[in-house]
């Protein structure tokens, strides 16, 4: 199967910048297979993403990102190259909802996800079997109230021993403390079950329901320090009305949360989500 070197690049905007990147990768040989690119006009900020064929450019991924050095430094880049034969490694986290679990368990083993998951965190026991029949290490480590922060250095101690690229909280309804969101900051995706900014905090279909919407949604986003806050990767809605219970929106829910958090997390280890500042540029 072939496999592909993945440059993202953000810059301050100018003249040039796709011609000498693509210039760069023909000089070298390389074939490019697909290519996004982004100007914000409002911040004159610059996004790109290419994939380029790895057997077409002769070059193995150090040697190439050594090479793109000086162009990264003459356009002042932030950027990245990912060599696809590596995929991330992704750690669930989930308390006693299953829903988002189960699904992302059957996309990683239908091949759906480009990433390798190597674990899942619960602060409760109640998934395990689920868990270990897929072949996968299940890590209990409660959250008692009197002791979080205890918890949660054991949590990050774990997250660390798996090698966590990425972390998933798959209806995790724990709040991670602020040095884990620093952390990780960009590699914690959380799936918030309303249509964000709109109902954030606990029990968000009981407050649409209560406040009588129309549509309800779910919302894929990056984790900050501020709750349900954080760059938004993907939303998705259903739409209900006045013969809906509280208990019909929840049920509505858990298919729109399924699906968003399985593209936002596919997007992520794609490396097609560019975050910037609290947006996000998604090449889709």
């Amino acid at each position: 199967m072939s496999h592909y070197y993945r440059l993202v690049v953000s810059c301050p905007d100018r003249r040039g910048i796709v011609a000498r990147v693509s210039g760069f990768i023909a000089g070298h040989g390389g074939s490019i297979t697909e290519a996004s690119q982004h100007s914000d006009l409002e911040t004159g900020r610059f996004f790109m993403r290419y994939e380029i064929l790895a057997d077409s450019i002769g070059m193995t991924g150090q040697e190439l990102r050594d090479a793109f050095e000086p162009v990264a430094r003459e356009f002042d880049m932030q950027w990245a190259l990912r060599d696809t034969r590596h995929p991330p490694r992704v750690v669930v986290m989930a308390s006693r909802e299953r829903h988002c679990l189960v699904d992302l368990l059957y996309r990683w083993t239908a091949g759906e996800l480009e990433g390798d998951i190597v674990g899942v965190i619960s602060n409760h026991d109640d998934m395990r079997s689920l868990v270990e029949w897929h072949g996968l290490p299940y890590h209990h480590v409660p959250v008692p109230s009197d002791d979080r922060a205890s918890a949660f250095a054991e949590v990050e101690r774990r997250i660390e021993a798996l090698g966590a690229d990425t972390v998933v909280l798959a209806r995790y309804m724990q709040i991670l403390p602020p040095a884990v969101c620093q952390r990780y900051a960009g590699r914690v995706i959380n799936i918030h079950h309303s249509f964000l900014p709109s109902f954030a905090g606990a029990r968000p279909y009981h407050q649409a329901h209560a406040r009588g919407v129309k549509l309800i949604g779910a919302t894929c986003h990056y984790v900050t320090e501020e709750l349900d806050a954080g760059p938004i990767i993907e939303q998705d809605i259903h739409r209900v009305s006045h013969c809906h219970t509280a208990d019909d929106l929840v049920r509505f829910g858990r298919d729109v949360e399924r699906a968003v958090l399985a593209r936002g997390l596919r997007w992520h280890l794609e490396d097609r989500v560019l975050i910037h500042g609290n947006k996000t540029v998604v090449f889709a």
